[in-house]
């Protein structure tokens, strides 16, 4: 790797034998790439996945403590992953015992390493920072160094950004010394598509379903996506970037996208139009038989594949303030329709805290309350990560949650189906 004057001299221990380690760090990550330099950051914020304070993980909060003696701070201000507690969301005593006695016992002292470090704000905690009401937006062509394979593949396909799929750690990194290494999406050749997936469905497909399709057949190449536009349009509208959102989050988890191009919406798309498509792309068709064989083919690995689900988290990634409004809707309609005045499990919305405060000033909000349905921040993940969790027949409409945790998926027609007391299951 070729370095500036200014690269090296970091490298050397000029600027203090912490600051070279990080660099070191930089370029061996950039070597193994074969990244021929290190290009700036350009973007505002940074954003870092690791966000839970989990007891096990004292060398981060070690490598965290080394930085903040070095005074060695972020040269951008942050957002990171949510949070992985809240009082409200349900747990019973056994439980809350295992998150707050030898799970997530860190919790406090890791966030005051993070606020040290240069956290934005005190809440700005979710998978889902590019949200207006988070305020950690890039602009189109700017370059990142996130973590957060959600967040990236967004950043990347919805914004026009330019980030790799980081690892956690990585991310503060690139952010301490304000490079990143220059390879992958953040080329233009790294940015052309392998793959032309062709959607042929006779209703809109659904995000995370046809996310995850993509995913587990193109893994971590680049799709042009074409006929999506016939049911999202041509904008980038509330409506079209909640789909996005959805559908990206599939593509990276279900396989590990970081990038997606949507013929004639988004950005580079747009502009650039067939000219992204590589030499020699393979081709994948998409209709309504290809959608229903990837979902029959999900395992169930809840110990009894006929249990009565317990309880439903929709929100991974995020869900912005248009959805929660449209899923208060929809509720109170299938409600109304069963005859019922509740859901019929305990269902959690999650979103970022920023968007459940502007949420809260909505008549929307006291509605959504009055349905049963409990909103908070955390992050799904983190809850089924404890053990006593993962025992429980949860559901949820998220693919993302599906592949990391023992979470049932079903669309989000079947979950509105299954909380208003339309069907068991």
């Amino acid at each position: 790797m070729i370095l500036t004057k200014e690269q090296q001299a970091v490298l050397d221990g000029e600027k203090g034998e912490t600051l070279a380690k990080v660099m070191k760090t930089l370029v061996m990550y950039g070597d193994a790439f074969e990244a021929e330099k290190l290009v700036p950051i350009t973007s505002k914020y940074n954003h870092l996945v690791t966000s839970f304070g989990l007891k096990v993980m004292s060398p981060v909060y070690d490598l965290m403590q080394q930085l903040l003696d070095a005074s060695v701070a972020s040269e951008q201000k942050f957002s990171v992953d949510p949070r992985p507690l809240d009082k409200n969301v349900p747990a019973n005593l056994l439980q809350k015992l295992v998150f707050n006695k030898f799970m997530y016992t860190k919790q406090d002292f890791y966030e005051g390493q993070l606020n040290r470090l240069g956290l934005m704000d005190k809440d700005a905690f979710s998978c889902t920072c590019y949200m207006d009401e988070v305020g950690n937006k890039p602009q189109k062509g700017d370059v990142l160094s996130w973590a957060e394979s959600s967040a990236v593949v967004y950043a990347n396909s919805v914004l026009g950004a330019r980030c790799n799929r980081n690892s956690g750690i990585i991310d503060i990194m690139g952010s301490i010394v304000g490079y990143v290494p220059y390879f992958g999406l953040l080329t233009d050749e790294g940015r052309k598509a392998t793959w032309v997936v062709r959607v042929q469905t006779t209703k809109k497909p659904e995000a995370q379903l046809l996310g995850s399709a993509i995913g587990m057949r193109v893994m971590e190449d680049v799709p042009y996506v074409v006929g999506l536009d016939k049911w999202l349009g041509n904008e980038l509208d509330d409506s079209a970037c909640a789909y996005l959102k959805d559908f990206g989050a599939a593509t990276a988890s279900n396989g590990a996208v970081g990038l997606y191009h949507i013929a004639n919406l988004t950005p580079e798309a747009k502009e650039l139009g067939e000219s992204l498509i590589a030499d020699g792309a393979r081709e994948y068709i998409i209709d309504d038989a290809e959608l229903e064989r990837v979902k029959n083919n999900y395992p169930v690995i809840w110990k009894n594949p006929d249990a009565k689900p317990k309880l439903c988290f929709v929100g991974c990634p995020h869900l912005s303030l248009e959805q929660l409004k449209s899923w208060t809707e929809k509720i109170e309609t299938g409600l109304k329709k069963n005859g019922k005045n509740k859901v019929s499990i305990n269902t959690v919305f999650t979103a970022a805290p920023a968007v459940l405060e502007n949420f809260e000033k909505t008549e929307y909000a006291a509605r959504l309350k009055a349905t049963g349905v409990i909103t908070s921040y955390i992050c799904p993940l983190m809850y089924m990560n404890n053990p006593l969790c993962k025992k429980l027949p949860v559901i949820t409409s998220s693919n993302k949650l599906r592949t990391y945790s023992s979470a049932r998926y079903y669309t989000d027609e079947e979950i509105l189906e299954i909380i208003t007391g339309g069907k068991n299951q």
